[in-house]
């Protein structure tokens, strides 16, 4: 039987008419208020962590303590899509290393197991155990520690001395204080640090319980008010979204910067190969709670997300516009489809690490030298996140853009300097 239908007037010309151009003003737009959308996720998210914290210091517990750990899980999965947003935002890279630096040397924080040593030629105070210190030296100057606040945290212990190591700021030292060292090597099992490292009076064990809840609560206020000065640029008339929008080429080029320095550099190497080579579970993103495989997943989804111009918000919002997928298409439509070919081998692969870390095969498993299983799961994603690095690299070309600089790894770039 044959049908018929009916077909509204304004949807026959929208059929018959020519689809309108892409504007790189538009592209731009979208790609801001994406950023906006993900950096206010992970204020929100922060935020629920912020009131997981005040519970379990108020009233300490293992369920407490558990909740805590879970909110911390959730506010990983928006901050990691947000990482697209740096290398090409002088904003957004400055300001990261109070949010997401690692590894870090965390026996400047707490006690550490005394298979962790002392302190190194490289860093005076990679043992320096601030919770139990109300006062230390540091250049020469004498620091009163007798309140731990954020001030303390960001303006004196932050990268004391230089280091970069010495890492007192932002999700990973919130990370090692709910989860404790994981001390489990390549076995199974993250870091195990007992609710009553909060407890009061005789409950209270290794001792400072009361300065340990003040270092959490110190951190993670901090992390709030970081990430409510970021959302704050990212809004309407804030400065990191002015500054992408004041010049169009250059706007395009910051967005391929952070999508090629993110996929190769940073993530592909310093991430990942980097830890394949040396085979050690310290080079883990996340390596006291064990959730780098969703460190590795979400950063890669951000690549993705900034490509397409889409982003699903913690609510189940979807924030979408016009794309750097729409632009390409337009240019060179077979690049654009080679584009996102390489972006979904990409994330099969790092799903295949997601899958298999979530059925217990965790990514310090995986690190273990002589694990042929696990090496094939990483160099899955390490050559995925390399490839799609080179289609970046000729979309670039493809829109005319001036020549970008993807940041490099010596893990990938030159392997025997890791071992010099």
């Amino acid at each position: 039987m044959k049908r018929s239908y009916l077909i509204p007037t304004g949807i026959c010309l929208a059929l018959a008419s020519p689809a309108l151009a892409v504007e790189k003003a538009d592209v731009l737009d979208t790609y801001a208020d994406i950023a906006a959308a993900k950096y206010e996720d992970s204020l929100i998210a922060a935020q629920r962590l912020q009131s997981a914290v005040d519970t379990l210091i108020a009233n300490p517990s293992a369920p407490a303590l558990q909740t805590a750990k879970d909110a911390w899980l959730a506010a990983r999965v928006p901050y990691q899509q947000t990482e697209v947003y740096r290398f090409g935002n002088a904003i957004v890279d400055d300001w990261e290393g109070k949010v997401n630096a690692w590894p870090l040397d965390e026996g400047l924080i707490d006690y550490v197991d005394a298979t962790y040593g002392g302190p190194t030629d490289e860093n005076a105070f990679a043992a320096l155990n601030v919770i139990a210190s109300p006062e230390f030296t540091l250049s020469g100057t004498q620091v009163d520690a007798s309140a731990i606040t954020p001030e303390l945290l960001s303006e004196t212990l932050h990268e004391a001395d230089g280091i970069e190591s010495n890492v007192a700021t932002g999700y990973h030292a919130i990370e090692f204080l709910l989860w404790g060292q994981d001390l489990n090597g390549h076995e199974a099992g993250a870091g195990n640090r007992a609710w009553t490292d909060y407890a009061t009076g005789d409950d209270c064990t290794n001792g400072n319980c009361d300065r340990r809840g003040e270092y959490l609560k110190a951190a993670t206020d901090l992390l709030v008010s970081d990430l409510e000065w970021m959302a704050a640029q990212w809004a309407d008339g804030g400065a990191a979204r002015a500054a992408v929008l004041s010049d169009e080429t250059s706007g395009l080029s910051t967005i391929l910067t952070g999508m090629g320095s993110l996929s190769y550099g940073e993530q592909a190497g310093e991430r990942m190969r980097l830890g394949l080579m040396l085979n050690d579970p310290e080079e883990e993103h996340s390596c006291f709670a064990d959730n780098t495989h969703n460190d590795h997943y979400y950063d890669g989804l951000g690549v993705q997300s900034a490509y397409l111009g889409e982003y699903i918000r913690i609510d189940g919002t979807l924030v979408s516009g016009a794309s750097l997928s729409d632009l390409v298409a337009e240019t060179n439509p077979e690049l654009d489809r080679e584009m996102l070919t390489k972006l979904s081998t990409t994330m099969m692969a790092l799903g295949r690490i997601k899958t298999t870390a979530e059925a217990g095969f965790a990514y310090d498993q995986m690190l273990e030298r002589g694990n042929s299983a696990g090496e094939d799961l990483i160099m899955g994603g390490v050559e995925g996140l390399i490839d799609q690095t080179r289609s970046i690299e000729r979309v670039v070309t493809a829109l005319e853009l001036d020549q970008i600089a993807i940041e490099g790894s010596d893990s990938l770039d030159d392997p025997n300097a890791v071992f010099q």
